[in-house]
């Protein structure tokens, strides 16, 4: 089969599906971008990015500082008792709304020649080595490759029977945008009752305040405003921050259901890819560099595909393999991190050391990034 002839179908147009997109219509794939939502759209996101990443996506054609993305440099923890820990981060980042990364990415995609369709996908069924999609609007797709990249919950992953969609979860993410003074080259992360909320300016000036709560202990208060004032207040940081800013969205934005549990890479020969694959607690702040290497992995894998002509068990065991390599150990941190939340005794213990050690932090941060993908 010659190579121009293969067809990608993306489903979900996140940072993983946009950078699979953008990555593969370079290499001469003709791919289709299927997305439920239109574009642009505020998502409950940490909006904090490793430098891991940022080479990578220059090479795709992609610059956050040319957009007004924030240099990130430094970091805050403090702990509910009022310790404060900064340090100076090993690698560093940048802050970026996904309203405007996301718009960038598909106005990228788009340009070289990427079919994006705003649709719903209701059905895929993989017969005689092909992919059979088939779409809310009547639309079918005979596709030779498709890669899962539908976020951290979705109906794609009740249509694929997928183990992890079936359970509770006790998680709720909670997000907004503030105009305050804070400073532009920081991320903190301050820990409260049942959970952490992180702050960082993004390419407007605005602070993106994003906090992941214990659902069980939320579910107490009337509303978002009250558990605030209840349990983020106990922070001083948090306190101090949220009496001292003016919230720019109408209202916040939230999801439910967040799951941390062990997901497969691949079901039924679609490639998972971003949260898709594998969801890192937000203590570990890496969430949205995982996606986008996630789909730099498989990328190269179907380029490789085009000379080597690997079979495509061949593909799926090297996918697996690369994709455990580079994030196995860190969504294990992650899954430990989140088990120890539900422990408050574990919690305080963790907490108590981690805001008082940097060599502990910057361990710990180590441990959950990786290094720079070119």
């Amino acid at each position: 089969m010659d190579h121009k002839q293969l067809k990608v179908l993306i489903i979900g147009g996140g940072l993983a599906g946009l950078t699979s997109a953008i990555h593969l219509i370079k290499e001469g794939f003709e791919v289709t971008l299927i997305e439920k939502n239109t574009y642009p759209k505020h998502k409950v996101c940490g909006e904090y990015i490793s430098n891991e990443v940022l080479m990578y996506l220059e090479t795709l054609g992609i610059h956050p500082f040319d957009y007004q993305a924030k240099k990130i440099d430094a970091f805050q923890f403090s702990s509910i008792s009022g310790t404060t820990l900064d340090i100076t981060l090993p690698l560093g980042g940048f802050g970026m709304s996904r309203y405007a990364l996301d718009a960038l990415m598909v106005k990228r995609a788009s340009a070289l020649g990427v079919q994006v369709i705003q649709a719903i996908v209701t059905d895929v069924q993989f017969i005689k080595n092909k992919f059979q999609v088939t779409t809310n609007d009547h639309q079918h797709y005979t596709i030779d490759y498709v890669l899962g990249a539908f976020g951290k919950r979705s109906g794609m992953d009740m249509t694929l029977s997928r183990k992890f969609i079936k359970k509770k979860s006790a998680w709720l993410g909670v997000k907004a945008h503030y105009k305050t003074d804070f400073p532009d080259n920081l991320v903190a992360l301050h820990n409260f009752n049942g959970g952490y909320c992180g702050l960082s300016k993004v390419e407007t000036g605005h602070v993106n305040a994003c906090y992941l709560a214990d659902y069980t202990s939320f579910k107490k208060h009337k509303n978002i405003e009250e558990y605030q004032q209840k349990v983020l207040y106990k922070n001083k940081a948090l306190k101090h921050f949220f009496e001292n800013s003016q919230m720019v969205f109408d209202n916040p934005i939230t999801i439910s259901q967040i799951s941390f549990d062990k997901k497969e890479p691949i079901v039924n020969h679609i490639f998972m890819i971003g949260d898709s694959a594998g969801l890192i607690h937000p203590l570990c702040g890496n969430g949205m560099a995982m996606a986008i290497h996630s789909a730099k992995i498989i990328s190269n894998l179907l380029v490789q595909q085009k000379s080597n002509r690997y079979t495509r068990l061949h593909l799926e065991q090297q996918y697996i393999k690369e994709w455990n390599d580079a994030f196995q150990k860190r969504l294990k941190m992650g899954r430990w991190i989140q088990n120890a939340l539900q422990h408050k005794k574990l919690t305080r213990m963790g907490v108590s050391i981690v805001s008082t050690s940097p060599y502990v932090l910057k361990t710990l941060i180590k441990s959950t990034h990786g290094t720079s993908l070119i």
